[in-house]
C-alpha cells in the first residue's frame, strides 16, 4: 500500500464526522517529505473553526495511524 493509499484510507475514518456537519475534505496531494496536502469541502470550507478541524482533526488522526506524515496543509 502506497503512502498516498494509507493517507485516503485514514481520511475515511475522518470523514463521517466532517459529513455530519455537512462539510468534507479532498486529499489533494502527498509529497515526497509525508506533507499531505488536503481541501476542505462544503460547510468546512468556510468554517471558521477549519484550522483547527486541520489540526487538531485531520492531522492527528493521519499522524497517530501513518507515522510518515509530517503534517497536513490546507489547499
Amino acid at each position: 500500500m502506497t503512502l498516498k493509499e494509507k493517507v485516503e484510507s485514514a481520511l475515511q475514518k475522518v470523514r463521517p464526522s466532517l459529513q455530519a456537519d455537512g462539510g468534507d475534505v479532498q486529499l489533494v496531494d502527498v509529497e515526497q517529505d509525508g506533507m499531505v496536502k488536503v481541501k476542505l469541502m462544503g460547510a468546512c470550507g468556510g468554517c471558521p473553526m477549519a484550522q483547527m478541524t486541520l489540526k487538531m482533526g485531520i492531522e492527528k488522526i493521519l499522524k497517530q495511524n501513518i507515522p510518515e506524515v509530517t503534517g497536513v496543509e490546507s489547499v
